[in-house]
């Protein structure tokens, strides 16, 4: 198995590889935030050629695919020696609505049933983090968070963190129980958490793996207004704002920026973007969407990639 360099996840006690395996896609498309069709044997073939490149963490939810990429997960994961087995992810707070589009649920109960049904549809005994995907209703948050410190106590999580919190949100939770991992969505995109929320989590000592470091795939170098216009109807980017006009334009040309660099280096651009989110301090890993095995092997480059500040200079402008 091939070494990637690590990096520790806050103060869990886990060395995590600077990429881990992002398993949002692998919900497939027939959900409200799906990225169209998706093959699950080659989900499964992605998942174990990545863990035998060394990356050695998946990060999973309930929502994608409403348990499709757990179950995805689970598979690969039988396939997988147990000394090599990676740490498995996972988030709730996500539920179906009434229209069948995922909601925001942080009543203890069913953060109860989440948790029971992830570990069932994963097959895992417990689950090495367990996240609140979205702070949402933001009045139940404490509710959400009691009910997480409780699984950890209960030996049902090994650890416990957020996603997509605020930082007065982070310090509200912190008062029940340490918030050991924060999920932010981070990327030469989207650098809103550089003001506050990753300063706070530094200081805090949190662990930080961010989410859609290639603008969930805007920046990977392969996309084009072309690629765009032909996306399948059920995969959501192709209505996301960042993935059409006025916006697009100054993506793409930011896309264009990156690829210098990324020939300079020999590299893909997507793996510039992802090691660009690297450099922030507060940042542990980050998470590197994967849907066939072949996207692995251009992307591992990120995990080791040392941006100079002039480089840096020259992507931002």
């Amino acid at each position: 198995m091939t070494k990637l360099p690590t990096a520790p996840l806050g103060a869990t006690g886990m060395e995590i590889t600077r990429i881990g395996f992002g398993a949002w896609a692998i919900g497939g498309g027939d959900w409200r935030f799906g990225w169209g069709p998706q093959e699950d044997d080659q989900s499964v073939a992605a998942i174990v050629h990545a863990v035998e490149s060394g990356i050695n963490w998946i990060d999973t939810a309930a929502v994608y695919g409403f348990g499709r990429s757990e179950k995805v997960v689970a598979r690969a994961l039988e396939g997988i020696p147990a000394k090599d087995r990676p740490y498995v992810f996972t988030k709730c707070e996500r539920v179906p609505g009434p229209d069948g589009a995922p909601a925001g649920c942080l009543k203890r109960d069913s953060i109860l049933r989440e948790a029971d049904a992830s570990l069932e549809r994963l097959k895992v005994d417990a689950i090495d983090l367990y996240q609140i995907h979205w702070p949402q209703p933001a009045e139940d948050i404490e509710e959400g968070w009691s009910a997480l410190a409780e699984l950890k106590e209960r030996g049902l999580v090994r650890h416990i963190g957020v996603s997509n919190f605020t930082v007065e949100q982070l310090e509200k939770i912190s008062q029940i129980a340490p918030v050991e991992t924060l999920q932010p969505e981070y990327s030469l995109i989207e650098r809103d958490g550089e003001a506050d929320l990753l300063p706070y989590a530094r200081r805090q000592g949190t662990g930080v793996i961010v989410y859609s470091p290639m603008g969930s795939g805007l920046l990977s170098g392969r996309m084009t207004a072309e690629r765009i216009a032909g996306l399948p109807d059920n995969d959501w980017r192709k209505s996301a704002h960042e993935f059409n006009e006025p916006e697009l334009a100054g993506n793409l040309a930011l896309v264009e920026r990156i690829r210098k660099v990324a020939d300079t280096r020999g590299v893909e651009p997507g793996a510039v973007s992802v090691a660009w989110t690297l450099r922030n301090p507060a940042v542990s890993a980050a998470i590197v969407g994967f849907r066939n095995p072949s996207q692995v092997d251009p992307l591992l480059p990120a995990a080791s990639l040392s941006l100079t500040d002039a480089e840096v200079a020259e992507i931002v402008g």
